[in-house]
């Protein structure tokens, strides 16, 4: 008979390619069941639904188990549980356990579509995720989700995030008439934050997205105060002036002490829907070459396509009208990269 130490020092030799820990040591293997005729059946639990290397990991726990002496049959489940850093349990918005803020620096790169997509692509993988528009005086959330005029369910003063393809959602362009100006001063802007995050019923949740507006000013560093923040991802585009601003985003959120989980380049090239041939208009490699200058994570590039700017209008996000697109791969690999790095964080 197969015995379980057998099977746990064939998985002992399995590395998280991110974590650089065998898989047994790092805590995944939940269960092992030894059925008669020595059928294996072992229980993995990754630290979050989106990992990368689910494949990798399977294959290669099948195949060490298979080659064991004996066994008849392998059987390797995965699940996963995302975990939350202690000071998260003590902080505001406890039920949360990651906040990801979505910045530019720059307007105009397309943060928002950035920041919906990830979070869609968190929630498809199986992560119950959440969805704040921080951008008070230009919301885009609304339109990208197509959310029109919802009624917002109350409860005494609270009140309900909006729920749409499976995401938790709140946004100012909620409460906002059709045409109307946020013309506020940054302790207004400070009110409403606060209320966003105290006054809404935000459920138990993997990941909290936070799409931040251009800039570096007051919604950023509010939130860097009032929140344990877990990382930002950074939006830019591969244009000079673009990547100059980013940096001065980066500047403050190093500044405030807030990891930095990557950059995402968005439109990186053109991707002609006749030939797929990729044309770089804006140029490029300076993103690139500047994260591997200062060791920050390049999470991965977004093409430039008609099919990406026609389902924004329309409300229904490319991972839903084109699921098997390369624009949806794109978002799916950038939020598994977002996920990797938030995993590789909680290990330092």
């Amino acid at each position: 008979m197969i015995t379980q130490t057998q099977i746990l020092q064939a998985l002992r030799t399995i590395l998280d390619p991110d974590l650089q820990q065998d898989i047994v040591s790092l805590g995944f293997v939940k269960d092992i069941q030894i059925e008669a005729e020595n059928r294996v059946s072992v229980v993995i639990e990754l630290t979050t639904p989106a990992c990368p290397f689910k494949k990798h990991l399977q294959q290669e726990a099948e195949q060490k188990l298979q080659a064991l002496p004996g066994v008849q049959s392998v059987h390797v489940q995965f699940t996963a549980r995302v975990r939350s850093s202690d000071t998260m349990q003590t902080r505001l918005l406890p039920q949360v356990k990651h906040i990801i803020v979505v910045g530019s620096g720059k307007g105009g790169v397309g943060k928002s579509m950035v920041s919906a997509n990830l979070a869609l692509s968190l929630s498809q993988a199986g992560a119950r995720v959440g969805l704040l528009d921080a951008d008070i005086y230009g919301p885009s959330i609304p339109l990208l989700f197509g959310i029109n005029a919802p009624e917002i369910a109350t409860q005494g003063e609270k009140i309900f995030p909006v729920q749409k393809y499976g995401i938790s959602v709140i946004s100012m362009g909620f409460f906002l008439p059709q045409g109307k100006a946020v013309i506020w001063r940054g302790p207004m802007l400070d009110k409403l934050l606060t209320q966003f995050l105290e006054d809404v019923c935000w459920p138990e949740l993997d990941y909290f997205i936070i799409d931040l507006p251009p800039g570096t000013g007051d919604v950023q560093l509010s939130l860097c105060q009032k929140l344990e923040i877990t990382g930002a991802v950074i939006v830019s585009t591969p244009q000079e002036a673009a990547l100059n601003v980013a940096q001065k985003a980066i500047a403050m959120f190093q500044e405030v002490n807030c990891p930095i989980l990557g950059i995402v380049e968005n439109m990186s090239y053109y991707l002609c829907p006749h030939c797929n041939q990729k044309e770089y208009l804006f140029g490029q490699g300076k993103i690139e070459e500047y994260t591997s200058l200062h060791q920050i994570p390049f999470l991965g590039q977004i093409p430039l396509t008609s099919q990406i700017r026609q389902q924004s209008d329309l409300g229904c996000p490319i991972l839903l009208s084109h699921p098997t697109g390369p624009e949806a791969h794109a978002f799916e690999a950038i939020a598994s990269q977002v996920a990797s790095q938030i995993s590789i964080q909680q290990m330092k």
